[in-house]
This record gives structure tokens, C-alpha cells and sequence, in this order.
């Protein structure tokens, strides 16, 4: 019998783009197929195959003692443009399809999923073709080694993160495999034991379809029971992001904690009212003007953009600190705010003062693309030279430098979620601290009150840490909380183990933070889900203690996953002592969704018994 597996795709970064070769002998032994195969494979396929195609790199080898593995190799996704129909006869007679991509090309993962998968997807319907999707490389990391966090985001901008890749395995219907190299280990083990289990099916399937050339002795041998798959353990949703929004409503409604003014250069009038911490945060002209050095001779106007010794034609003078003598109004603080540092900026451009409140609302939110501001700009204003001059103020906003400033069309780095990674426990702009286990964790209420109801009603109520700098933590370790504080400012969590997962998941729990504990939920559900069997059943992690903290602190969705994870490895959960501290609802539910079944185990039993009779019976005859 014989095995014919279809590969598409390029597993190197680049691939092969329209108009190239297609890989030659030496990068065909690197690839992935190739490094599974091992020594066994030859390339150029039997001479007389009927699925033998010029454009398919071909090799065969040899798996299972005499089974035959035909492998048809094209890293070119051209050919399904310039020959569809040569690739759909020859996807026709596959029996499993593999197809490759690189985590650290996007644009080729984005040309598959956009463009060749809607047409692949309804045939493969149509088919049942068992299909794997491989992605293959490490995520990029500046600050560290390469990063195989699936929740990580620090390189969306250059690398596939898992969710696409997930979401493209579910659109096909695929089964998805991330593989960070190719070396023995994640090949052999890892998709070598995937594609092992598709080729055994595909042989069983074919010796049903095979006419029964059996002998009289062996018609009336018994059948094994069938297996049926266990049940797909539920999904764990989680809420989009509402990391811009929240911003946004700092902007809006968060002046209590504001302690940054913006005057009219001309009226002297109050235009609004901002945050140093984010301010700094997003804008390197901000930062210089909020933090640079102080006079102490006198009081004088201070400009970011004036007196630097630049002569390279930098921006206007757009704002200044105020020296108290310019007759504007001394506006008071919103109600409740701390006594502290406030920061009085005239704004001296008439532009700027037109459209401050959009201009912060671009810093601010950053999920706003740059064409939302122009658009906003442009229905204030009605003059297309002041939209462009204006837009070109921002742009010093943003720092950014004189050759893309040259570009009048030229749009700035979108900013986002990492925009105040640098305020994460920084003490720069810093108005309070807490003490967790005796470290010291500076903070910034304006972010905190912005990202957690909690915090917001804790900081601004009649308690006593809205009038307190220091704040003490109780319950909880620093190396929790201050995963906590790293999600409120970057808006992700990557927990270095189950346990840690867990730990952040409570106190997420007690600050209410929604959004976090799902991304705990997932990231346990990711960690328990990667371990193979061995190491499930030998680790000191207790399954049944995980699930009841779930329960014990409302997380629903991961309490009802792991009654379904206990279920699918119930050979294994049943032998250990804990098992007994399951309810007995909880027991009951777990028996029920069991795998294997009661009823498999049954018959596995009868046919295992049945087979013994007749062994001995053959014996006697013999």
C-alpha cells in the first residue's frame, strides 16, 4: 500500500515568489517533509506514477516497514494562479495535504489566507482530506531571546501571531502545529506523531475499501470496537480590547486626575485639560517640554523646540510653559484632585488651538488611524493648507525626524496598547506607590483609573488611598501584581507557568478586570493543552485544585474547560487521589463525557477475550 501526501507552501521566509525557481536538491533535504523522511527518502518519484507532475518536487520513502510515502513538494503558490488545473487534479488524488508557512513572513501568510485559501477551502470540504497546518520559525524579540508565548504581541507587526494562524487552521479545517525549527525534536515528535496518526487512518481506511482476500479460517475473526475521537473541549472567548476606549475616557472624563492645563496664547482662556504621564508616554515633544531643565535665576517661558541649537529647520514653537505674567485665568483643579505638581502649557499655534481636542484625541486613543484625524481635522477647518500645516504639527507631536517630515504624505507609526510601556513601573510622572511584600511599585492613578473600575473607585471615593501616595497590597505576591500593573499599561499577560497564570487570574478576579482573567483562562488552557501525556500524568500540578479556584473565583469558562479536560484524559485523573474531591455533580458530568466510554472499554474487553478463545482453540487444533 501506499500514502501520497500533497505539500504547499514554504516553510523558509521569503519562499518562492512568482517568476522564481522552485527549490532546488539542497534546500528541498532542509525542508520539512524531507527532515521526517530522513535518509529513507529519494528524490524523483516512480517513473511510470500516474501522479508524477513537472512542476511538484517529488520524493518517496518508505514508513511502517513496506508502506510507500509519495510526497509531491510545491513551495510555490504561483502555480495554483498559472495552473489550477494541474494542482487540483493532483490535490484530487492526495490522501493528506500539508501545508507551510513562515512565522516571519507575514505578507506571504497573508497572500495565502486572502487569496488561496477561499479556493482551496470548499474543495477540501468536498474532499475530507486530512489537512495539517504547519507554521514554522521563532517569533522576534529585541529585548530577548525568541519568544513562543502565543499571547505575546511585541512582534504583530512583523511576525504571524498564533490567533491568524489558529483562525486560517479553523477555516480550513485543519490541524495546527507550530514548530520554532526544524531540528529532530519538533519534527519526530512533535509533527511526526500528527502525520503518523493521519497515515495510519488513511491505511485503515484503504484495507476497508480493499476487496477481502481473507481464507476460510479468518472470516469468522472477531472485529475490534471502534474508537470514536473525544469531544472538542469547549473555546475560551475573550472581549476585544478596550485599551483605546479607556483612554479615551481618561481624556474625556478623567480630569480629576489631570495635572497638565493648556491656555490660549491669544484670549488666555482654558482649553482643556491633559495627563503628563501620557502625554510623556506617547510624545517625545511633550517629554521634552514637561521634563527638560528648569531655571531657577527666574521665572521664564520654556519651549521644547526653541533654544536647542538645531539648524535644521525644526517645528514652530507650538507650546510653552507659562511664567505666571501673561493675565490668562488661573483655573482651578477639577474637584478632589491631590495637591501637587500642575503643569500650565500656553498653546501658541492658532491651528493648534482650533483643534487641541482632536490632536489629544489622536495621542490619546492611538488605535485612531492617521486618516481619522485628517478627516476630523479637515471638517473643523474647511482649508486643505491648514489641514496639512496642522497635520504637520503633529507630526512634531510624534518626533518624528526632518527626512519624514519632508514627506508631506508620509503617515507616523500608529500608536497603541505599547505606547506607555515605558511608564510601567516607572517612576516618572509617578503620584503613587505600592507596597506589595516589601517592593516598591511606583504607578500613575490616571492610567490605573482609566483601565480598572476598581482602581477608579478606590482613588477617587472618600477611601483613604485617594489621599494617600503609598499604598499597601495585601493577599497578593509582587511578582502578581506586578503582572496585574504590566497588563493595565501594555494590555498583555504572558504568564511563565500554570501557577502564575492562576495567581493573576485571582487577582484580575478581585479587581474586576474581565478581559485579564479570560487571557489568564487562556493561557492555562494553552499550558495544560501542551503537555503530553507522560508529563500530565506525572507533574505535581493538581488538575482538580486548578478547577476549583476556578469556580471558587468566577471563572466560569475555564471551570467548565477543565471538566471537559478531565473527561479526555479521564484514564489518567482517575488514578490520582485527588480525583475524589470532585462533587458529585461534578463527578457525574465528568463519567458521562468520559473518554474512552464505558461502552468502549466494554467491548474493547469482549473482543480482547474472544480473540484468546480463538488462539487457544487453533492451538488444540494444531
Amino acid at each position: 500500500m501506499s500514502i501520497h501526501i500533497v505539500a504547499l507552501g514554504s516553510e523558509c521566509p521569503g519562499g518562492v515568489g512568482p517568476g522564481e525557481e522552485a527549490m532546488g536538491q539542497g534546500q528541498l533535504q532542509g525542508g520539512l517533509l524531507w527532515s521526517y523522511l530522513g535518509h529513507g527518502a529519494i528524490a524523483g518519484g516512480p517513473e511510470e506514477s500516474s501522479l508524477s507532475n513537472p512542476a511538484f518536487m517529488e520524493y518517496t520513502s518508505h514508513v511502517f516497514g513496506d508502506v510507500t510515502v509519495v510526497v509531491q513538494d510545491c513551495p510555490s503558490w504561483d502555480l495554483l494562479d498559472s495552473d489550477w488545473a494541474s494542482v487540483r487534479s493532483v490535490l484530487e488524488q492526495a490522501d493528506i495535504l500539508v501545508i507551510k508557512y513562515s512565522i516571519n513572513d507575514k505578507l506571504a501568510f497573508q497572500q495565502v489566507r486572502n487569496g488561496y485559501a477561499p479556493r482551496l477551502r470548499p474543495l477540501l470540504r468536498h474532499w475530507g482530506v486530512p489537512v495539517i497546518l504547519v507554521a514554522v520559525g521563532a517569533r522576534l524579540n529585541d529585548e530577548g531571546p525568541p519568544c513562543t508565548c502565543p499571547l505575546c504581541a511585541s512582534d504583530w507587526s512583523s511576525c504571524v501571531p498564533h490567533s491568524e494562524g489558529l483562525q486560517l487552521s479553523r477555516d480550513l479545517g485543519a490541524t495546527y502545529l507550530e514548530l520554532p525549527s526544524l531540528n529532530h525534536v519538533f519534527v519526530g515528535r512533535y509533527f511526526g506523531s500528527v502525520l503518523e496518526y493521519f497515515m495510519i487512518q488513511c491505511l485503515k481506511q484503504k484495507a476497508k475499501e480493499r476487496p477481502e482476500k481473507r481464507r476460510g479460517n479468518k472470516l469468522n475473526e472477531p472485529h475490534p470496537p471502534h474508537l470514536e475521537q473525544p469531544a472538542r473541549l469547549p473555546p475560551i472567548r475573550v472581549e476585544e480590547s478596550s485599551f483605546s476606549k479607556d483612554l479615551q475616557w481618561l481624556l474625556e472624563r478623567g480630569g480629576q486626575f489631570a495635572d497638565v492645563a493648556f491656555y490660549s496664547g491669544d484670549s488666555g482662556k482654558e482649553l482643556g485639560w491633559g495627563h503628563a504621564a501620557v502625554l510623556c508616554a506617547v510624545s517625545p515633544y511633550f517629554r521634552q517640554l514637561l521634563l527638560g531643565p528648569k531655571a531657577r535665576e527666574r521665572p521664564i517661558s520654556r519651549c521644547a523646540c526653541r533654544g536647542d541649537g538645531r539648524g535644521d529647520g525644526g517645528p514652530p514653537s507650538l507650546l510653552s510653559t507659562w511664567d505666571g505674567g501673561l493675565g490668562m485665568e488661573d483655573g482651578s483643579r477639577p474637584d478632589g484632585h491631590l495637591a501637587g505638581r500642575l503643569s500650565r502649557l500656553v498653546v501658541k499655534d492658532p491651528l493648534l488651538c482650533l483643534c487641541l481636542w482632536e490632536t489629544l484625541m489622536f495621542l490619546y486613543r492611538g488605535a485612531w488611524e492617521w486618516e481619522h484625524l485628517q478627516e476630523a481635522v479637515g471638517e473643523k477647518l474647511k482649508n486643505s493648507l491648514a489641514v496639512a500645516q496642522l497635520m504637520d504639527r503633529v507630526r512634531s507631536f510624534l518626533g518624528r525626524d526632518k527626512g519624514s517630515r519632508d514627506t508631506p504624505n508620509a503617515r507616523p507609526a500608529q500608536l497603541g496598547p505599547q505606547s506607555l510601556v515605558n511608564l510601567f513601573n516607572s517612576p516618572l510622572y509617578s503620584d503613587v506607590i505600592f507596597m506589595v511584600q516589601g517592593s516598591v511599585l511606583p504607578a500613575h492613578r490616571a492610567v490605573l483609573v482609566a483601565r480598572c473600575d476598581v482602581m477608579a473607585a478606590m482613588f477617587s471615593g472618600k477611601y483613604a488611598e485617594a489621599r494617600s501616595r503609598v499604598v499597601p497590597i495585601h493577599g497578593v505576591s509582587s511578582d502578581t501584581f506586578l503582572s496585574f500593573l504590566e497588563y493595565l499599561y501594555t494590555d498583555t499577560c504572558c504568564p511563565a507557568s500554570v501557577l502564575q497564570a492562576m495567581a493573576v487570574l485571582v487577582c484580575a478576579e478581585m479587581y474586576q478586570v474581565k478581559r485579564l482573567q479570560h487571557l489568564c483562562e487562556v493561557c492555562v488552557c494553552a499550558y495544560l493543552q501542551s503537555m503530553p501525556s507522560r508529563e500530565l500524568a506525572s507533574t505535581g500540578i493538581s488538575v482538580i485544585r486548578l478547577l476549583r479556584r476556578a469556580k471558587c473565583h468566577n471563572a466560569e469558562q475555564l471551570y467548565v474547560w477543565l471538566l471537559h479536560f478531565i473527561a479526555n484524559n479521564y484514564l489518567i485523573f482517575s488514578h490520582k487521589p485527588d480525583f475524589l474531591e470532585l462533587s458529585e455533580e461534578e463527578r457525574e458530568q465528568v463519567e458521562r463525557l468520559r473518554w474512552p466510554s464505558r461502552g468502549y472499554l466494554q467491548e474493547l474487553s469482549e473482543y480482547q477475550q474472544r480473540r484468546r478463545k480463538l488462539k487457544k482453540s487453533r492451538c488444540l487444533v494444531m
